[in-house]
């Protein structure tokens, strides 16, 4: 069980739907907090105003250098929304892309994806100095190579950050944590290690959507940070997982 002011990396989904709730909670966590949202939906619906064709290639979105700038507004303009509740709830908070202060530096995946990237580092010090000064930085999942913005998939941005910063992170989702019965919320798994929950893909208990969220977990572990936990967003979510009560948590 880790104290309720543990220092947390949190990944947030980029829609707003139920964000008062959301940001109430992330607003009265005691302790420091990093934040990185994502914005796939409202993404979409931005490139489909703007008469983009949407196409997603083994799980990521294809981001054609034209869509590139689309991409960026819309996490941006949503990192200010979620900054401005979280900082009227009494929590100041700043909404930051990947590209201030050279924060993600990233390599392109391949060019069939286009401007889609991984990160290769973190400015963790841009970070620290926000926390130092009583701020909690949200992060949208933008990088940049030296020809400019790139676009990165959250789960796995997050887990980057973490491990740069040797966070703990959980990642706030829709379901209740990793299930041995998809159809029974009872059956969720408390605890995993790396071998138990990659046996759980192999397996085919773990499917579906929820093979991404695992990976994502298992891919944070991956770069350092100390563990990782899959839990439903809802009202007093982070004290339960830090106490042991709710979602999955993986370890080593």
């Amino acid at each position: 069980m880790a104290p309720m002011n543990t220092a947390l990396l949190v990944k947030i989904g980029g829609s707003l739907k139920g964000a008062d709730e959301l940001l109430d909670e992330l607003a009265g966590y005691p302790g420091p907090l990093v934040l990185v949202h994502g914005g796939g939906p409202n993404i979409g619906e931005w490139l489909g105003k703007l008469g983009f064709e949407t196409r997603f290639h083994q799980g990521l979105r294809v981001t054609p250098p034209e869509q590139m700038e689309v991409v960026e507004m819309v996490l941006s303009t949503l990192g200010k929304q979620l900054a401005y509740g979280l900082s009227q709830r009494g929590r100041p908070s700043l909404a930051l892309t990947g590209r201030d202060c050279g924060l993600l530096e990233a390599t392109p995946l391949s060019p069939e994806f286009g401007r889609v990237g991984e990160v290769s580092k973190v400015n963790a010090r841009v970070l620290k100095n926000l926390l130092e000064d009583g701020l909690t930085p949200l992060v949208a999942p933008i990088g940049t190579d030296t020809e400019g913005a790139l676009n990165i998939n959250a789960d796995t941005a997050a887990g980057s950050v973490a491990g740069a910063l040797g966070l703990p992170i959980v990642f706030l989702t829709d379901v209740v944590g990793v299930l041995g019965d998809p159809k029974n919320p009872s059956s969720r798994f408390a605890q995993l290690t790396r071998t138990e929950a990659e046996k759980l893909i192999a397996k085919g208990i773990v499917s579906g959507g929820m093979i991404p969220k695992v990976q994502a977990a298992l891919n944070a572990l991956g770069n350092r940070a100390p563990w990782t936990a899959i839990a439903q967003g809802r009202k007093g979510i982070l004290a339960d997982v830090l106490a042991g009560q709710a979602g999955t948590r993986l370890e080593g």
